[in-house]
């Protein structure tokens, strides 16, 4: 009889401490899978903004490539790092070095995040114009190294820019040399602010920009412009768009971009 009560406690308390060691066990798991989800976390978000980096397009200046609203994913090792590839404002951090490490040029047609040498604003623009290259545009035509860049007409259409303003364009293809793929450029008129230049020859070490929409693109054929940006302002290459919502009501007669995602550049 003794014996009988005498093992009741004993069991319940090893239920006890095994109820303990359970609850402990959980307790550990839930902070381990805490701790490396943060560190997952840590690791995504230091990739997502020194690795590659994500912009947003805010204008019509590389349309019909890049539409108001798209959201972009950018390799900033594409071409090097420099203090301008940090986020977040961290280029104005005291002490940091000039230059670029792992450095090399873009090629003709890649779509570039850079920092405007002038003004200190982000832009992204086309690859036109590479060290020893001679531009101009001649009655809205492109000239490279004293050679036509064809173009052939597509299409034209009207479409609203997202100031409100309708605006008529004329759609070519255009593919530069050396350019893997054609890209798709707009033209309101062959007779623009823009339209006849001077010949631009690019300076060693420097890119010469400009935008698809060529009629509404402040790159580097104006004096308002980045001008020849050095290599060391490149951020990053636009490699692919990631997603982009519709900025406009459709209207008849009006070209109105649909729902776009993962689109390559």
């Amino acid at each position: 009889m003794s014996d009988t009560q005498h093992s009741e406690p004993l069991q319940e308390s090893e239920k006890s401490q095994k109820g303990d060691v359970a609850a402990k066990s959980l307790k550990a798991r839930i902070v381990e899978e805490a701790k490396f989800f943060a560190g997952l976390a840590a690791i995504m978000l230091t990739l997502l903004t020194f690795v590659w980096g994500h912009f947003k397009i805010p204008s019509e200046s590389m349309l019909p490539t890049l539409e108001v609203g798209d959201h972009l994913y950018v390799s900033k090792f594409a071409y090097g790092y420099s203090k301008h590839s940090l986020p977040l404002g961290m280029h104005h951090i005291p002490g940091l070095p000039e230059g670029k490490i792992f450095s090399r040029m873009p090629k003709r047609g890649d779509v570039v995040v850079f920092r405007n040498p002038n003004a200190g604003i982000i832009m992204i623009k086309r690859v036109t114009g590479l060290p020893g290259d001679r531009i101009r545009v001649l009655r809205g035509r492109l000239y490279i190294n004293d050679v036509i860049v064809e173009r052939e007409n597509i299409g034209n259409y009207l479409y609203r820019e997202h100031l409100g303003r309708k605006t008529g364009v004329d759609v070519y293809k255009e593919q530069l040399p050396g350019e893997k793929h054609a890209h798709e450029i707009y033209e309101q008129t062959d007779l623009g602010a823009l339209d006849d230049t001077d010949v631009f020859t690019v300076p060693e070490g420097h890119v010469f920009f400009m935008g698809d929409n060529r009629d509404n693109s402040t790159d580097s054929r104006d004096p308002r412009g980045p001008g020849f940006v050095p290599a060391d302002y490149l951020i990053g290459r636009a490699d692919l768009m990631m997603f982009s919502f519709k900025r406009c009501k459709k209207e008849d007669g009006l070209r109105c971009p649909p729902f776009r995602a993962l689109k390559p550049l």
